[in-house]
Order: C-alpha cells, then sequence, then structure tokens
C-alpha cells in the first residue's frame, strides 16, 4: 500500500490509495481531478522517498467527489460583573477528494479497493436458532410506590367548622 504525505492550504495531509480526505475548500468542480504541486513523502512497503523540501518524481493524483460543510464553531467571550457577552462563530468549507493515484507518471497501477469481503454465516436449523424471548417483570421502583400509594388512600375532606357571631 502506497502512502503519501501532501501539502494543500498551508497544511499536510496523509493519503493513501484509495482512501478520502477532507481539505480546505478548493475551486475545483465535482468530478474533476488534478495533481497535488507539493508531495513530501512517498512510502511503498519498503521504499521510502523522502523530499527536500518536495519529491519531485511523484505525482499524487486526486478528483473531486464533494463539497461539504464543517461542523458549527462557537466562540463566546464573557467577561464577568461587567455585562459583556458576545457569541459569534462559523461553519468552514471543505472539499473533499478520492486520492487516484500515488506514484511516478506513466506508471500504471490498479488501486486495490478498500472494502473487505463480509462473511456471512450460514444458520442451518432457523428455529432452533430463534429462542422465545422471556419478559422479566419490572420492580416497582419506590416513586411509583409512593404514587400508588398516594392515590389509592380514600380522599378525606377538610371539615371546616363556621363560626357564627353569637350576641
Amino acid at each position: 500500500m502506497r502512502i503519501a504525505i501532501v501539502e494543500s492550504g498551508g497544511k499536510q495531509y496523509r493519503v493513501a490509495e484509495g482512501s478520502t480526505i477532507d481539505v480546505d475548500r478548493l475551486a475545483f468542480e465535482v468530478g474533476k481531478k488534478f495533481d497535488f504541486e507539493r508531495v513530501l513523502l512517498m512510502a511503498d512497503d519498503d521504499v521510502i522517498m523522502v523530499g527536500t523540501p518536495t519529491v519531485s518524481e511523484i505525482t499524487v493524483s486526486a478528483t473531486v467527489v464533494d463539497h461539504v460543510k464543517g461542523p458549527k464553531v462557537i466562540s463566546f467571550k464573557y467577561r464577568p460583573k461587567k455585562r459583556i457577552r458576545v457569541k459569534g462563530g462559523h461553519r468552514h468549507f471543505y472539499t473533499r477528494l478520492m486520492i487516484d493515484f500515488i506514484g511516478k507518471p506513466g506508471e500504471e497501477r490498479k488501486v486495490e479497493p478498500k472494502n473487505e469481503p463480509v462473511v456471512v454465516a450460514e444458520v442451518e436449523n432457523v428455529e432452533a436458532a430463534e429462542e422465545p424471548k422471556v419478559e422479566k417483570q419490572k420492580k416497582a421502583s419506590t416513586k411509583d410506590a409512593v404514587k400508588k400509594s398516594a392515590t389509592t388512600k380514600p380522599a378525606t375532606k377538610s371539615s371546616t367548622t363556621k363560626k357564627t357571631d353569637e350576641k
């Protein structure tokens, strides 16, 4: 598996063939292919090529998959006892890239897919595999017991006596 370290937008990214990465927004249309200008390192199993500062004979080609928004970032400034509360924030825009090829220009390589085959276990007797579900009775919590006891008691009328003025 070939990996490379590329630079885009002043940041460095570790990429592998067949993987996707999110970089700062690029001015390319969806489906457009391009090559990274700055490749800093390329590693292929035992062979490692380190650039000083870049590796000139290696190209990393990518395809623009989508333009997406990042998560919301909220900044909140607060000064106690001074009534200063300032809330602000933003969402960053990213470009999602699919790495197609890492290697020398003109080299023919087939990218290995990252999807691994799913192994499905076969069940011979379906009826034996499904066991009947037994529901457990809930234990009454103390709050439920208090509510029940409060509702089961007969309501007592408050006796109010009227005092009459006798003259």
